[in-house]
């Protein structure tokens, strides 16, 4: 029996999700790869990404192709919209984790210049910045991801935070080694960070799903007409 639109969208949702939750692993096995210097779960994690880069093509061709043959309007055409652009983000969000990966497989031939505090710590944030993005999605939940797009400046945060520390800690100890052992753990911060922006891309595209609403770039004006909402029903 022919599927109808509703049982494509279904589908392709489905699939998305599915794919959300292979890169979500991948952010927690790269930064434990790291963490425990495990090179074995590094190769996971690479090896994982071939996998996912196909999905994002199959979810693509999947888009265009009800695009093309099932010509859906309104409601249904933003979804296939969003499901698009979400999808370009997940598969951008698992290029950050092969990236920390590549990072950890030099790291772990070197000694541990430090305790790694902060980078778990940015994994975690972003991790669960994914998570309720994808959850938004699901439930078209315009006020988790708003809130999503608030925990990015958490993690830019903490990315500051990690170059600071790592710029005094070799104003200490300026060695060769050291330096090259610190620009990698920046640059994990860095891809750490650019996860964050990611899911806050999802995030906004959900609101773009719910509202009909392009709000990229316009991260004060939202955040002051919210406030303004709070105001209301505060005087209610």
């Amino acid at each position: 029996m022919e599927r109808t639109l509703d049982q494509y969208l279904e589908h392709l949702k489905g699939e998305l999700l599915k794919m959300g939750g292979a890169v979500e692993d991948s952010i927690v096995q790269a930064v434990r790869s790291l963490v425990d210097r495990d090179n074995d779960l590094a190769e996971e994690v690479l090896k994982g990404g071939d996998r996912i880069d196909d999905w994002e093509v199959q979810i693509e061709e999947e888009c265009l192709r009800l695009l093309a043959v099932q010509h859906p309007v309104a409601s249904d055409l933003r979804l296939i919209a969003t499901v698009m652009k979400i999808n370009y983000d997940l598969e951008r969000i698992n290029d950050q984790a092969v990236n920390i990966v590549e990072r950890a497989l030099v790291l772990n031939r070197m000694p541990l210049l430090k305790p790694l505090i902060d980078i778990p710590r940015m994994a975690e944030l972003v991790q669960g910045m994914v998570k309720d993005a994808l959850d938004a999605f699901v439930n078209r939940n315009v006020a988790l991801a708003n809130d999503v797009r608030r925990r990015d400046d958490i993690v830019d945060g903490l990315r500051d935070q990690i170059f600071r520390e790592l710029l005094t800690y070799l104003h200490e100890k300026l060695e060769q080694d050291m330096i090259d052992r610190a620009i990698h753990l920046i640059l994990v911060s860095r891809h750490l960070e650019r996860m964050g922006d990611h899911a806050s891309n999802i995030a906004e595209n959900v609101v773009y799903l719910v509202q009909g609403r392009i709000v990229r770039h316009q991260k004060d004006a939202l955040w002051q007409e919210e406030a303004v909402e709070r105001e209301g029903e505060g005087e209610g």
